[in-house]
C-alpha cells in the first residue's frame, strides 16, 4: 500500500488492473484500516478516473454473490448518496411505487454512511428481515415484484472496508460504486449521483453495457429528482434538463423533503407515503422518480403517461401491498 499512496499523492493514477488489485487486496485483508482510509482518502481529494472506477466496479462484481433473476426482467433505482441533503427515502419508495405499477424491481441498499437513515435502515426499522437465499428472493419477486438486497450480505469481501466508512461518515468512492454493483446484474437501472462530473463517468460506463439506464441529477445538487429545480436525465440516446412543470409536478422547497431527525421519524415519512397520506411535496417528489424509473424500463411511455401509471399505483394501494408482502 505505501507504494500505491506514493503514486497516487505524486499526482498520478490507477490503471483499470491496478484499480481492480487493489480492491481485490482490500478485499483479502491485505491492508490494515488505516491504510484502506488512506486510499479512500486519495479520492476524496481528487477526482477519481474513469479507468479507476471500472477497475473497482469489476473487482466487487468478481467478489459478490451473483444471483440470477433474469426471468423476472426486473431493474434497479438507486442512488449514490452523499448529496449531504438528508432527504427522506426517496428512491426507496420509488422502487415499491414502481413494482406496484408492474415493473419488477431488485432494490439494492445499504445502511446509511453520509445520513442518518439509509434504505436497508429503513427496511430493517420496518420489520424486513435481510436475506441472501436465493429461494426467499425469488419468492419475493413473484409475490411482491420486488426484492430487497441488503449490500453487505451479497458482498461480503468488503467488510474490512465497512467499519472504516462508517467511522469517517463522509462519502467516499464506494458511493460511486453502490448502484454499479447490484449482484443480480440487472439489464435496467435508474440511478441518481451527486455531480455531473459523476454523471457523466457513469454516462461513460454505463453505455459501454447492455443496460437500458437513466442517470438523474438535480442541478442543485440532488442525487435524485427532487423538484426543487431542474434536472438532469441523462440516458442511452439523449440526454436532457427537464423542471418539474414539464411533468405537471409543483416545484418544491428543500425543507419540504427532508427526511426525519430520526430513524422512527423517517420510518413515519415512509409509510405516511405508502399509505396516501403523505404531504403534497413528498408524494411528487416520489411520484416524480418512479416514473422516470418506469420510462427508463419502458421508453415507448411518454413522462406523463409515466407520472400517472405511478400516481395509480401509489393511490390504488398498490405500491403499498408490495411492501406488505415484501415484509411479510
Amino acid at each position: 500500500m505505501k507504494e500505491i499512496l506514493n503514486h497516487l499523492l505524486a499526482y498520478k493514477t490507477l490503471s483499470k488492473k491496478e484499480a481492480r488489485q487493489v480492491l481485490v487486496d482490500i478485499a483479502q485483508g491485505k491492508y490494515t484500516s488505516v491504510q484502506i482510509a488512506a486510499f479512500m482518502t486519495v479520492y476524496m481529494m481528487r477526482s477519481i478516473t474513469v479507468e479507476e472506477l471500472e477497475g473497482f466496479r469489476d473487482a466487487m462484481l468478481e467478489l459478490c454473490i451473483a444471483l440470477d433473476v433474469t426471468d423476472f426482467d426486473p431493474m434497479d433505482v438507486c442512488g449514490t448518496g452523499g448529496d449531504g441533503k438528508d432527504t427522506f427515502n426517496i428512491s426507496t419508495l420509488s422502487a415499491f411505487v414502481i413494482a406496484g405499477a408492474g415493473q419488477a424491481v431488485v432494490k439494492h441498499g445499504n445502511y446509511g454512511v453520509s445520513s442518518i437513515c439509509g434504505s436497508s435502515t429503513v427496511m430493517e426499522y420496518l420489520g424486513y428481515k435481510f436475506t441472501n437465499d436465493k429461494g426467499l428472493i425469488n419468492k419475493s419477486l413473484e409475490e411482491a415484484n420486488i426484492c430487497f438486497l441488503h449490500a453487505p450480505l451479497f458482498h461480503p469481501a468488503m467488510k474490512n472496508v465497512a467499519p472504516v466508512r462508517k467511522e469517517l461518515g463522509v462519502k467516499t468512492f464506494f458511493n460511486m460504486l453502490g448502484p454499479m454493483v447490484n449482484p443480480a446484474f440487472p439489464k435496467k437501472q435508474m440511478v441518481g449521483v451527486y455531480s455531473l462530473e459523476i454523471a457523466r463517468l457513469y454516462a461513460y460506463l454505463y453505455q459501454r453495457t447492455d443496460k437500458s439506464f437513466s442517470i438523474v441529477h438535480a442541478l442543485d445538487g440532488y442525487d435524485e429528482i427532487s423538484l426543487t429545480g431542474d434536472f438532469k436525465i441523462i440516458g442511452n440516446q439523449a440526454e436532457k434538463v427537464f423542471s418539474p412543470k414539464d411533468l405537471n409536478l409543483q416545484m418544491v422547497q428543500a425543507d419540504e423533503i427532508l427526511g426525519g431527525s430520526s430513524v422512527e421519524a423517517s420510518a413515519k415519512i415512509f409509510m405516511d407515503v405508502l399509505i396516501n397520506e403523505a404531504t403534497p411535496a413528498q408524494k411528487q417528489a416520489v411520484l416524480a422518480n418512479a416514473a422516470f424509473g418506469l420510462q427508463t424500463a419502458k421508453p415507448e411511455l411518454t413522462v406523463l403517461e409515466a407520472v400517472e401509471m405511478a400516481r395509480e399505483s401509489l393511490e390504488s394501494g398498490k405500491a403499498l401491498q408490495s411492501f406488505q408482502k415484501l415484509v411479510a
